[in-house]
């Protein structure tokens, strides 16, 4: 088993960053040539997922969330908290915060068009986030 983190800082809300590159970095590191890496974002306003990392589609990503979880309707979080974020929270849950994805011939093992990408979803301008990746495998 190796652990290793991806520290870095977001832009704030719409934030979608490939962290494809970094995650198979520690999976090289690791030694492990056929596994699993499990990838867990910290906090409750941000997630992980697979898409195709080009703008047509992250544009539609953005969208789809906005719709599910709009900016402009009441969340009993922000009444509770008074920190309008809300929908962040909401939109995280369902997207969710972890990702575990085949490791075979010391990668991750993505289709051709698949990146790993970390969704920053806070109204705040920017975050530093925090991903725990766990590699497991011989």
């Amino acid at each position: 088993m190796y652990t290793a983190e991806i520290s870095l800082k977001t832009s704030g809300e719409g934030d979608i960053i490939d962290i494809t590159p970094q995650g198979n970095r520690i999976v090289a590191e690791s030694g492990v040539l056929s596994g699993i890496i499990n990838l867990f974002i910290e906090g409750s306003t941000a997630a992980l997922t697979t898409i195709e990392y080009e703008p047509g589609v992250l544009s539609d990503l953005k969208r789809s969330l906005s719709a599910v979880s709009p900016d402009d309707i009441p969340y009993e979080h922000n009444m509770a908290w008074g920190d309008g974020n809300g929908r962040s929270h909401v939109k995280a849950a369902l997207v969710g915060p972890s990702l575990t994805v085949p490791v075979r011939k010391g990668a991750m093992k993505l289709g051709t068009w698949q990146q790993v990408v970390l969704l920053e979803l806070d109204i705040r301008a920017s975050r530093s986030r925090t991903v725990h990746c766990t590699v497991i495998g011989e």
